[in-house]
């Protein structure tokens, strides 16, 4: 018997988070390993990946984990995975040299990474592999054809069809994947979030046509904003400052890292004299890019807008140009910040999603890989639900697959196929969100949304205590504090029963010669938390804290 499970434990009904499995009998194959941005009323949640528990119980049968292109929906949640498996990572150099850089800044050693072409055929274990060419945002994004007995199973990653895109790092290549689609395609995964628009997405993709007019028009200097996962779109803008005389100045250092970047590894190169410096920064032929991820990117314009920036304040002969059209997750900070211009009697341009669309497949770019792939099974993937079904009603009105053999998934929906044949599209496993802030720690992990709720909703108690270090005898303290949990006056006595909870912990451990100072904390976390419950009716959180001193 022949089994070949494909599921995904992040990104289906979501905009974000992409994490897809494909099991052929024993051995796991994984597609990315993104994160997503947290909602503005998420209580201090930085993003969300995806439940890997799954893949920890499994790890042993984990031969490898693709990373498809370098967005944060890709790789954002790689960290949070590491933690589970560490898996032998394949991609290609562009996001290799981003993965390194944030393993080491986390911290993560040892992790196996192998750079790989944008088109190449190799082996994993048994399992033939080969990728290709796809035209993306990014540089070096490629597909995969996984090969099964019965057919490819390919991942199609974000792609649009541009025959004149004119970089190679950025180039697909339709003839490749004519050619893959001569062979048998079992399935196909083909991404979603441009299934409702019509036509082929190029050229409507580049910014140029849409801010020409806007730059000539402009008397001062021009202040954009543009997503920082966008690099042709900060590309295009380079080349458009080089065609009218202007200097782009990088108001991010990490983007004008990414430019250096895109040069070592021949890339691309920045136009001679086109970088503006500190010096330019005040000239009127300047214009500044400001770029962020997501929400960040509005903060950043927002502070600049409300004088808050240490270099950079606006004038009344400048021009800004909202060139980063809001998406899921950041509604609310792109309708501060333009509040915010307009009170100030700025002049404001924000270019809306249907005058600059994203680099995502529309129905054309769609259809022509059905066309070309012919797949037995097509599975939409990568999108909110109305963009799965668009997608696989698109896949009906070609004509080529009944609709028995497209199957829309939840995450932690499971597909399973024995013998070439779909058995079921039942079985559940865990998909939850995980929420994380900003420290993705690998010693005690990251703070989740409980945690944020707790804090909110039955506040905290802080218990600290000074210890000799030697003796281990109690030098300063306890002392409590509470927020959000109990008026003073009303609680002398639960500060009293928590105080000693904390000395009695202490000395017994010591008498017990039992003592060590995580135990400690457990224990007295533990108890505390018991009694306030009893008292109060509520659970706060409870951090002991204690300090050995010489």
């Amino acid at each position: 018997m022949n089994e070949i499970k494909i599921f995904s434990l992040g990104g289906q009904d979501e905009d974000g988070k992409n994490l897809y499995v494909i099991e052929i009998n024993n051995d796991i194959f994984i597609i990315d390993s993104g994160s997503k941005d947290a909602e503005s009323g998420q209580l201090g949640v930085e993003k969300i990946v995806a439940d890997t528990s799954y893949l920890a119980k499994n790890k042993k049968r984990i031969k490898a984990l693709f990373i498809t292109h370098a967005h944060d929906d890709a790789f954002g949640g790689l960290t949070h995975l590491l933690q589970d498996v560490n898996v032998p990572i394949y991609t290609t150099a562009f996001p290799a040299t981003l993965i390194r850089q944030t393993l080491k800044d986390k911290g993560i050693k040892n992790v196996e990474i192998h750079e790989i072409e944008r088109s190449q055929i190799f082996k994993i274990a048994k399992t033939e592999i080969r990728t290709f060419k796809v035209t993306n945002s990014v540089p070096d994004s490629f597909g995969i054809a996984i090969r099964t007995k019965y057919g490819n199973i390919i991942y199609t990653n974000e792609f649009i069809v541009d025959y004149d895109i004119g970089l190679h790092a950025f180039a697909s290549d339709i003839s490749e994947i004519a050619e893959i689609g001569k062979e048998k395609v079992f399935a196909l995964l083909s991404e979603s979030t441009g299934a409702n628009t019509l036509g082929y997405t190029a050229p409507s993709h580049k910014i140029s046509h849409v801010l020409e007019t806007h730059i000539d028009e402009a008397k001062g200097r021009i202040i954009i904003t543009s997503y920082a996962q966008n690099i042709y779109r900060v590309i295009e803008l380079a080349e458009l400052c080089n065609r009218t005389g202007r200097k782009l100045f990088f108001k991010d250092k990490k983007m004008l890292d990414t430019m250096s970047l895109l040069k070592k590894l021949d890339y691309y190169h920045l136009p001679a004299n086109v970088v503006a410096t500190l010096e330019d920064l005040e000239k009127p032929n300047t214009i500044v890019l400001v770029t962020g991820d997501g929400s960040e990117v509005f903060k950043k314009m927002f502070a600049i807008t409300a004088g808050e920036d240490e270099r950079l304040t606006l004038n009344s002969d400048d021009t800004v140009i909202i060139a980063s059209p809001s998406v899921p997750g950041v509604e609310i900070e792109a309708m501060a910040l333009e509040n915010e211009l307009y009170k100030d009697d700025h002049k404001v341009i924000t270019i809306k999603k249907d005058k600059l669309s994203s680099m995502h497949a529309s129905q054309e770019d769609l259809k022509m890989l059905l066309y070309l792939f012919k797949p037995r099974f097509y599975i939409p993937v990568k999108g909110e639900y109305r963009h799965l079904a668009a997608n696989a009603d698109l896949a009906m009105s070609v004509g080529n697959i009944g609709a028995d053999r497209i199957i829309i998934l939840d995450n932690g929906q499971i597909a399973t196929f024995v013998d070439g044949k779909l058995k079921n599209a039942s079985e559940m496993i865990s998909a939850e969100d995980i929420m994380v802030d900003g420290t993705d720690s690998l010693e005690e992990g990251s703070l989740v949304l409980k945690d944020r709720e707790t804090l909110s909703t039955d506040g905290v108690i802080i218990i600290g205590i000074l210890l000799d270090y030697k003796t281990k005898k109690i030098i300063g303290g306890p002392d409590v504090q509470t927020r959000g949990l109990l008026y003073v006056r009303d609680s002398s006595h639960v500060l009293k029963a928590v105080s000693d909870i904390m000395v009695e912990a202490v000395e017994n451990a010591v008498k017990e010669n039992k003592y060590t100072n995580s135990d400690v904390r457990s224990e007295v976390r533990m108890r505390a938390g018991k009694y306030v419950m009893k008292e109060t009716g509520k659970r706060p959180m409870i951090l002991p804290a204690i300090v050995e001193v010489n």
